[in-house]
């Protein structure tokens, strides 16, 4: 097996991982809105997973970088700036006091990254099949002239 093939099933756990943490916490702030949950409860239980999402993204976005996959490193930079700032300036947690007030800026955010993590999936699934068939037909000495077209 390459090694494309084996940092793409990487990155692909990864993402997996990012969805669904992102998609839970989108879970969280619905169930709050719609009193199923309560605010103390569902800023816990967000406040919990806030930060290995950061470090998860950070991660991900490293290795764009490491690989030279510069197209995904890219569009990945800006949604991990975003949390960095989020982070230096102490405003990644969401507060009980204040979680009715910011329910709906956060619910958006969350829905963006939710869009965001399902368009690198797309990406990394594509690059998966891309990479699994080039590894299985493609011997050491050819030169396949997809690979150059699947490169991002």
């Amino acid at each position: 097996m390459s090694w494309d093939l084996i940092l793409w099933i990487i990155f692909f756990f990864i993402n997996i991982a990012l969805l669904a943490s992102t998609f839970y916490q989108i879970l969280c702030l619905s169930d709050l809105e719609a009193d199923y949950m309560n605010p103390y409860e569902s800023a816990s239980r967000i406040n919990s997973i806030v930060v290995p999402d950061f470090i998860l993204q950070g991660v991900l976005c490293i290795l764009f970088l490491l690989t030279w996959h510069w197209f995904l490193f890219l569009i990945s930079v800006p949604i991990t700036g975003y949390n960095a700032m989020l982070f230096m300036k102490q405003q990644h947690l969401i507060y009980v006091t204040e979680v009715f007030r910011t329910l709906s800026a956060e619910k958006k955010y969350r829905v963006a990254k939710l869009a965001f993590y399902l368009l690198l999936f797309i990406i990394v699934i594509v690059r998966i099949l891309a990479a699994g068939s080039l590894s299985l037909y493609q011997s050491e000495e050819e030169l396949d002239i997809r690979s150059y077209f699947l490169e991002f």
